[in-house]
């Protein structure tokens, strides 16, 4: 009952050519290339100097202060969002409230 089943397709679709069987005179030998060798990539040594440390710690700083930043006004978009729609949730009700009343 639960097991998958395969459609059968009774006549093929489009147009049926046979495979072409590939004779011994068609094959051409050919000789594998040798495999590269890989080869190392000279690395250099990172060298911080108390100038470079410290632009780098500076720019870690502005990066995480602009995330920052972004993060916030995101939050507060929504918070504004949320707060306006409640506001207007309520004063529809109110409204819907007084023309009910006044059938």
């Amino acid at each position: 009952m639960l097991q998958p089943r395969i459609p059968v397709n009774p006549l093929p679709t489009g147009i049926v050519t046979p495979p072409v069987q590939p004779t011994t005179a068609d094959i051409e030998p050919v000789t594998p290339a040798p495999a590269p060798v890989p080869v190392a990539p000279a690395r250099t040594a990172i060298q911080l100097t108390p100038g470079s440390a410290l632009a780098l710690a500076a720019g870690g700083g502005a990066v995480v202060l602009a995330v920052g930043a972004v993060l916030v006004s995101m939050l507060l978009a929504v918070a504004i969002t949320g707060a306006s729609v409640a506001v207007i949730a309520v004063v529809l009700r109110l409204l819907v409230r007084d023309l009910q009343k006044g059938r």
